[in-house]
């Protein structure tokens, strides 16, 4: 009925790519020194366009500069095809060739956080099961601020927490169907003997915390 399927014979390979996806997510995709990364990287282009905004003038390459001086909504992508095209032509060099420029930039914040990226020493990393208290999110913004003689709205682009979220199968957004012997097609959480809906479908969800290694 024009259903993609996996026969039966296969749901042990099915079986496997799911554990897999799951301890890929936790161990590589959002493993804690990618997650530090990752929203350093996000803080650096924050930074750069509330740069730009106040009508500094920085380094910026004719793709990116373009998301930077100007806020799209998504009906903007949807709308307008020169907007799609100019993102589509993004990539690592102009992002490189940006925190370049930007290690020597005046801002100290836009700066030192292009350096700590390009000499690879990402901030420091805490996970846990629960949300982080405000109380230790402050007190560690306060050091900063008296460490690096930082405003306050600068100090919470070196200090900042928030979640990450994993599950291993969405049923509601996508199914693998399983195509018995018998003929009857069923979804991979009733076909298969190792796993169940609610297993398979829990959002497990843990908090980071991210910081210069000198505040403790």
């Amino acid at each position: 009925e024009d259903q993609l399927v996996v026969e039966e014979k296969g749901i042990y390979s099915i079986e496997k790519f799911l554990i897999a996806r799951r301890l890929m997510y936790w161990q590589v995709y959002l493993h804690k020194t990618v997650l530090s990364s990752e929203n350093m990287l996000i803080n650096i282009l924050k930074r750069a366009k509330q740069l730009i905004s106040n009508g500094e003038n920085i380094f910026a390459t004719s793709s990116l500069n373009k998301f930077l001086s100007n806020k799209f909504s998504l009906s903007d992508f949807k709308n307008d095809k020169l907007i799609l095209e100019t993102f589509a032509k993004l990539d690592d060099h102009d992002i490189y060739a940006c925190l370049k420029e930007w290690r020597r930039e005046k801002d100290f914040v836009l700066s030192n956080l292009s350096s700590q990226i390009l000499d690879r020493k990402p901030l420091k990393i805490k996970i846990q099961n629960s949300p982080f208290s405000e109380e230790e999110i402050k007190s560690k913004r306060n050091k900063i601020m008296k460490k690096l003689s930082i405003s306050e709205n600068e100090s919470k682009f070196f200090v900042f927490s928030n979640k990450v979220s994993n599950n291993t199968y969405q049923i509601g957004k996508a199914k693998i169907n399983i195509l018995m012997k018998s003929g009857k097609v069923m979804d991979i959480t009733e076909a298969s003997d190792q796993f169940n809906i609610d297993s398979l479908s829990k959002t497990v969800n843990k908090y980071f915390l991210c910081y210069p290694k000198f505040v403790y």
